[in-house]
């Protein structure tokens, strides 16, 4: 498993590299515990883990309940910036940060490409 962390955490790291508009992210566990990031130093990965959780089983139940087809992604839109989650396989959610200004298009296209590779690597 710890190679796989090594590896999950190179591919967040890359994701940053490829993309200048995302700032951070994070793989966090359905059950809300932290498996890796790449998140500033004074973001605490527990709760940041924690309220991804939490998100995605309100919002999947949502989805659910108003007919809109599986849950393919949570836009959250601060002032300061963007927060998009997106599942990552059955077990795992990718948590991503990226400016307010950010050209969403992409962001979506290495999120969904980052979300496969952790899916293969997790599930």
């Amino acid at each position: 498993m710890s190679e796989n962390i090594a590896e999950l955490t190179d591919l967040l790291r890359q994701m940053e590299a490829v993309n200048p508009d995302i700032q951070g992210s994070a793989i966090v566990s359905v059950q809300g515990l932290p498996i890796c990031s790449a998140l500033a130093r004074d973001i605490n990965d527990g709760i940041v883990s924690a309220m991804s959780a939490a998100i995605l089983s309100v919002s999947e139940r949502a989805v659910e309940e108003l007919a809109r087809g599986d849950l393919k992604r949570i836009l959250i839109e601060g002032v300061d910036g963007i927060i998009i989650l997106s599942k990552a396989g059955e077990n795992a959610i990718l948590c991503t940060l990226a400016k307010s200004d950010a050209s969403l298009g992409m962001v979506f296209l290495n999120i969904q490409s980052v979300s496969n590779k952790i899916a293969d690597l997790l599930d």
